[in-house]
């Protein structure tokens, strides 16, 4: 019999190491920005927020970047065009020394433009993913409550005063004493 379970036990492995306010999907599209003159790069991983971009040449931190990103969904070649703000610059990322890898985050993106962007990271998440963010966004809101009101908790303490309430709740509900 154990040997059964161990065959059916899920193979889903999420690593999520870093509390991000949006999750973050590994993915390459190609990417036409402008300064000068148009350029071509690619993303390392894209959110909401903003992404991981691979530039052929160095930038500076906080410049300022209008872009078109391009993807497909389905059968259809689609963009998104957005002005990008140049957040953070890793060279321990940098593969081969032709790429920089740069962290930008989204300033201006259309309603419409939006909306595409919510869909393609849709399509690349599982319902694994949405129940992983749920639980970190409420994990990450209830650690700010408790350190904002001065009171420091670890798991355990905040799973005992759960389960205390809820044994209140079923003693005093009048189901319990019929």
């Amino acid at each position: 019999m154990e040997a059964r379970e161990k065959d059916t036990t899920p193979r889903i492995e999420f690593i999520d190491s870093e509390n991000r306010r949006h999750p973050r999907f590994d993915i390459h599209l190609p990417i036409e920005y402008y300064q000068i003159k148009s350029s071509i790069a690619h993303t390392g991983n894209i959110s909401e927020g903003g992404f991981l971009i691979y530039f052929p040449e160095e930038k500076d931190v906080n410049q300022y970047l209008s872009l078109k990103l391009f993807f497909s969904l389905g059968s259809e070649l689609d963009t998104i065009k957005a002005v990008v703000k140049v957040v953070w610059m890793d060279s321990h990322l940098s593969k081969d020394g032709e790429h920089y890898p740069y962290g930008v985050k989204f300033i201006d993106i259309s309603p419409e433009d939006g909306t595409k962007l919510r869909n393609l990271l849709r399509s690349l998440s599982s319902p694994l993913d949405d129940m992983h963010y749920l639980f970190n966004t409420v994990r990450m809101r209830l650690w700010k409550l408790m350190n904002f009101t001065g009171v420091i908790a670890t798991e355990k303490m905040i799973e005992s005063v759960f389960f205390q309430k809820e044994k209140k709740t079923q003693k005093e509900s009048p189901i319990s004493r019929l």
